[in-house]
């Protein structure tokens, strides 16, 4: 879960979800990417569909967000998540390999700030699912450079939406591209990588009362309309 602190409430983003729009941002790239690439960024966060069918609660009563899991299950279900995509299509599971390996490395030199909280805990284990992914590829992205820094920018204007204020209005910056705030959800995109402008996306996502308690499943989800516009 993506977990974002509103004041009185948690906002919560299933991974799947946020995937989903990562891949919006896909299909409506321009130049036009690969199927593969669509495949790869729609289901680059399915091993966590089985963590969330019983989402943590910490001892404060917050939801646990995605950089708090405990990451022995986090290697468990990413290796499962990379095998079934890469039983669809063998170029996404390769992508979605150097994604996962890539959490551990900073995207390889592109989010120097990544890190999951507890990872420090099981080192050799983490270490261990890096060279094995790494093993797939050769260590660095190489020749899949372009498809994988797509997928991260994909990933991260997804993250964007789902951890930035954009309700009120906060501006960011990564990987060569700005947002700019126009209104609540709404934005301004620069440069600007779509054909028509603005571009409507969808995001599912939860709003959980703080004094209620944190009952994510039994919360019901809503659609928040995200504009993006060129400059």
């Amino acid at each position: 879960m993506i977990v974002r602190d509103r004041g009185d409430s948690w906002q919560v983003v299933m991974q799947t979800d946020h995937a989903d729009l990562a891949a919006g941002f896909a299909r409506a790239w321009r130049p036009e990417v690969s199927e593969s690439l669509v495949v790869a960024t729609e289901r680059h966060d399915d091993g966590w569909a089985v963590w969330e069918q019983a989402p943590r609660i910490d001892g404060d009563g917050k939801p646990v967000n995605f950089l708090e899991v405990d990451v022995r299950s986090h290697l468990a279900f990413y290796r499962a998540g990379i095998a079934a995509i890469a039983e669809q299509d063998q170029h996404a599971g390769l992508l979605v390999s150097m994604h996962g390996a890539g959490i551990y490395r900073q995207r390889y030199g592109l989010d120097p700030g990544l890190g999951l909280a507890r990872a420090a805990e099981v080192q050799d284990e983490v270490d261990a699912f890096v060279a094995e992914q790494e093993a797939k590829f050769g260590g660095e992205p190489g020749e899949h450079r372009r498809d994988y820094e797509l997928l991260q920018i994909y990933d991260r204007f997804s993250l964007y939406f789902c951890m930035r204020d954009v309700e009120a209005g906060e501006a960011a910056e990564f990987q060569g591209y700005r947002f700019e705030p126009v209104g609540p959800w709404h934005v301004r995109l620069e440069p600007y990588p779509f054909v028509e402008s603005p571009v409507s996306f969808s995001l599912t996502r939860r709003v959980i009362p703080k004094s209620g308690g944190a009952d994510v499943l039994g919360t019901e989800p809503e659609v928040v309309a995200v504009t993006v516009e060129g400059a």
